[in-house]
């Protein structure tokens, strides 16, 4: 039998999560992040927060990595004041997600940013992000849906080549690109939707959230990536 691809997803680290009669400190993500990998081929392994001197050791085992959602990313990352709208900071998290995206931009590892992690790639490569975009009604808990339209030519577009109704919930967005990023979809508005690194190593960002939808293809891209950049077959 093939191996399949080892699709590593950052988590939560949650102080109160409870579930029968425990009520414990938990790391954790949405079942949709280790569901979506598996239907697209690949095997998921959970990475809560650690000492980030140890990313690039973590990233060497994994032939890709997902950055997942989360809370808002802490301003002083990208040298901005905190604005009254952005939520309380993840200190840890931060610091774990980025030397796991750098470590992984290092060794061209097949990289997935959704949402958060779109914002937290943005960062790590120098750019900045928008607190709150103005206008935006949030109703906590809720997804919600709106078109987004790929960028000719791009990563992004080959995987998904028409405007699709995607899966959202986000009040951030980026800003000034960082340093390489282009822009490969958008949203009527022009909000930036989707940035990705040109380059022979597979590294997207998608501001929405393709694990709360149906469309495997975002996630069959980088597992199908993953499998071509170590050599592995798919089953």
């Amino acid at each position: 039998m093939p191996r399949k691809p080892l699709v590593g997803i950052s988590t939560y680290l949650e102080q109160s999560v409870k579930w029968g009669v425990w009520d414990l400190p938990a790391t954790l993500v949405p079942a949709g992040y280790p569901q979506l990998v598996q239907a697209s081929g690949g095997t998921a392994a959970l990475l809560p927060p650690d000492d980030p001197s140890y990313a690039a050791e973590v990233v060497a085992r994994l032939d890709a990595l997902v950055i997942a959602g989360g809370p808002d990313v802490e301003p002083v990352r990208y040298g901005a004041e905190r604005d009254p709208r952005t939520g309380p900071p993840a200190v840890r998290r931060d610091a774990w997600e980025l030397a796991l995206i750098r470590a992984a931009l290092a060794d061209g590892t097949p990289l997935l940013g959704v949402c958060r992690g779109m914002q937290l790639l943005n960062v790590a490569l120098g750019g900045t992000l928008v607190q709150h975009l103005d206008g935006h009604a949030r109703t906590v808990g809720v997804f919600g849906e709106h078109p987004v339209t790929p960028v000719p030519g791009t990563r992004y577009a080959a995987a998904v080549p028409d405007p699709d109704d995607v899966p959202t919930y986000h009040h951030q967005a980026v800003d000034r690109l960082g340093e390489g990023l282009v822009v490969s979809a958008h949203a009527a508005d022009g909000t930036v939707e989707a940035v990705e690194l040109p380059g022979t190593a597979w590294v997207l960002g998608v501001q929405w959230h393709p694990e709360m939808g149906q469309d495997l293809r975002v996630m069959q891209a980088l597992v199908a990536a993953a499998a071509s950049e170590s050599g592995v077959r798919l089953p």
